[in-house]
């Protein structure tokens, strides 16, 4: 009877202590759970912080963005306005027997000018025109009414240039040297190249003319890059994450 109790109690002690080993496993567990939930917590209030911050950055450089637009387009509107008072006298003119080379000389010379400041798209080519336009209307080789047709079209083609989205080829100078690059072009907005060692950037505006920026950030040369597969594909439209890089001028 004594062995019976006796083994009773050596029972219960092992029962007693099996159930303290296993209270003290939840307590263990409940406190790494609590542990784990207060630090994931932290984490989320990190990344809350974190978010707040980028969508601040975000939207600090959206109205910066939208600022450099706003100026670009009204010194678009101020030379579209130049340009409509010069075609008004143009046409004026069009049919009149009176020498007006003087009026063709300044026409041409703004329309220089505007080229110059404006966007860096085949310069050489559209000034080299305008010059042969000159010489042509000097020598004699047409009349003053044909160098007028010439003259007018060269000013249709500048404000439809201002307005056309797509990738072109032309002759860039990258550090000095004269190189052959697609470029895309986005309106009078900003001008991306892309050479065929495989640089990419943009045109960025100086004070004495315009240079052509290499990017070098491996994040910003994936959206250059993908800009150029969307315009190869013929998509032009739609949101576009791409570096900033407006072309600014001032026409004076």
């Amino acid at each position: 009877m004594i062995k019976l109790y006796n083994k009773s109690i050596l029972a219960a002690l092992a029962l007693l202590s099996s159930s303290s080993l296993y209270g003290e496993n939840i307590v263990d567990s409940i406190m790494k759970l609590r542990t784990d939930v207060e630090g994931l917590y932290t984490k989320i209030d990190e990344n809350k912080e974190s978010y707040k911050s980028q969508m601040k950055s975000i939207a600090m450089q959206v109205a910066d963005t939208e600022a450099q637009i706003g100026r670009k387009e009204t010194t678009l509107k101020l030379s579209n306005l130049e340009l409509e008072k010069t075609n008004d006298k143009l046409a004026k003119l069009g049919s009149s027997a009176q020498d007006f080379k003087p009026l063709l000389a300044d026409a041409i010379a703004k329309l220089e000018t505007l080229i110059k400041a404006n966007i860096p798209f085949k310069i050489e080519e559209r000034l080299a025109s305008l010059a042969k336009i000159k010489a042509d209307l000097t020598s004699g080789a047409i009349t003053q009414e044909k160098a007028l047709s010439l003259v007018w079209a060269s000013y249709d083609d500048t404000l439809r240039i201002t307005k056309e989205i797509g990738l072109f080829k032309q002759n860039i100078e990258l550090n000095g040297e004269p190189k052959m690059a697609k470029v895309a072009k986005l309106g009078s907005i900003a001008l991306y190249f892309a050479t065929l060692d495989d640089k990419v950037g943009y045109a960025i505006k100086e004070s004495n003319g315009y240079k052509y920026q290499i990017e070098e950030d491996g994040e910003k040369i994936q959206k250059i890059v993908a800009l150029f597969d969307a315009l190869q594909k013929q998509i032009r439209t739609g949101y576009f994450s791409i570096p900033n890089a407006l072309v600014l001028s001032e026409v004076k």
